[in-house]
């Protein structure tokens, strides 16, 4: 009998995201995901949820809450001070780093100084493994949007290379770009603008379908 995952998902996706339905993972013999939305809770990618499924396993439903209680505490503990935001939302994590801190004006290259946070995290996550990870790229409405989108796809797709460098597991880990389609804030400010320029990395548990 094949094993099925589901990775749940909050009734509200962190950072103004839109809504989406629980997804159902199959092995690698199968499986699709269930739901509609923008794909970034287990990648929407029916090749990488096989994966997922076939390599990590799950969580049994009544120990998820723990899970993601010891996991959250770390994430806190090691952010506190680096300007990286942590959120809480259901069973999910929600992790933003504004891009002022993270990279320089118009420039997909991690700063340097953000390489110890990111260890820090890279290494939480090892730690935890039963956890889809996407990353998120965000942009203002400052400049062209094509630019701006493709902006937001180099920022996430760093952040993932540097978190599978680091030795997260590549199958768990899914980069998408939202352009300046997700604001949090005005962007007829500069403060607002500020904001909206970030990368979210969005921690969601796999659970054992059924348990």
């Amino acid at each position: 009998m094949k094993t099925t995952l589901t990775i749940l998902a909050a009734a509200t996706l962190f950072a103004g995201c839109q809504n989406v339905s629980n997804r159902t993972l199959g092995t690698a013999a199968g499986g699709a995901i269930i739901g509609a939305g923008v794909g970034m809770i287990a990648g929407g990618d029916d090749k990488r949820n096989a994966a997922i499924g076939a390599a990590l396993g799950g969580l049994a439903g009544a120990a998820v809450g723990v899970y993601m209680d010891k996991q959250e505490e770390e994430l806190r503990r090691q952010t506190e001070g680096t300007g990286i935001e942590v959120q809480r939302v259901g069973d999910q994590i929600a992790m933003t780093m504004p891009s002022g801190l993270t990279f320089d004006v118009n420039s997909a290259s991690i700063q340097g100084g953000f390489y110890a946070p990111l260890n820090d995290v890279g290494a939480t996550l090892i730690e935890y493994p039963k956890t889809a990870v996407d990353v998120v790229g965000h942009a203002s409405s400052d400049g062209d949007d094509v630019y701006n989108q493709e902006l937001s796809e180099r920022r996430a797709a760093a952040v993932q290379s540097y978190l599978v460098n680091s030795g997260v597991q590549s199958v768990r880990l899914h980069a998408i770009g939202m352009g300046e389609t997700q604001p949090v804030a005005d962007n007829s400010t500069q403060a607002g603008r500020a904001a909206n320029r970030r990368v979210e990395i969005l921690l969601t548990p796999i659970v054992e379908d059924g348990a």
